[in-house]
């Protein structure tokens, strides 16, 4: 009898959890320039901007390598690279306003409690707001040809920042769609 309920609650607890995951992404690039010819990359420092943590880090390199080696557009070292990928990171403190009502039970005295109905004092205010606080990252990896030193592809995504884990998997997955957007060779 408790394992269907633990199982229940397991399956609800992944699916809210998933649902929270979502990363935001938009992505832009410059019609004109020759993706085809792009096939060496470097991961260029960036100008300003936070820094990643360790793990962050890694989750980013390894998903650029894999998403552009599936485009056959390969990392390399010490060398002049067709591109230069650029990433910039911002974190801000947010907050998510909401404001309740209580559809019409404060003209009849009553405010529904999850543990029954109390009576209210007279006056009594018939909305109430909640205050959530969180903080929002946002990643922009930008695509410079390397050769005229202008910018052929942005992605940005924006994800909450959680912890490590969580991060590198946001990363990860905010990289697979941006690369979704990213222009493959004729």
């Amino acid at each position: 009898m408790k394992y269907p309920i633990a199982i229940l609650s397991a399956v609800f607890a992944v699916c809210l959890i998933s649902g929270c995951e979502t990363v935001s992404v938009t992505t832009d690039y410059d019609h004109a320039a020759p993706f085809g010819s792009y096939r060496t990359y470097t991961l260029a420092p960036p100008a300003r901007g936070q820094t990643l943590s360790p793990s962050s880090e890694a989750a980013l390199r390894d998903a650029l390598r894999t998403e552009l080696a599936a485009r056959g557009i390969h990392e390399v070292q010490g060398k002049q690279a067709d591109l230069d990928v650029v990433r910039h990171v911002f974190i801000q403190e947010r907050a998510s306003v909401q404001e309740y009502t209580d559809w019409g039970y404060g003209r009849y005295g009553l405010w529904p409690y999850g543990y029954g109905y109390y009576g209210m004092w007279p006056g009594a205010p018939q909305t109430y707001t909640s205050v959530y606080q969180y903080r929002e990252g946002t990643m922009i990896i930008d695509f410079v040809d390397s050769r005229t030193k202008k910018l052929v592809f942005r992605g940005i995504g924006t994800a909450i920042v959680g912890g490590p884990e969580a991060n590198a998997a946001k990363i990860r997955q905010g990289v697979a769609k941006m690369m979704q957007g990213f222009p493959r060779s004729p």
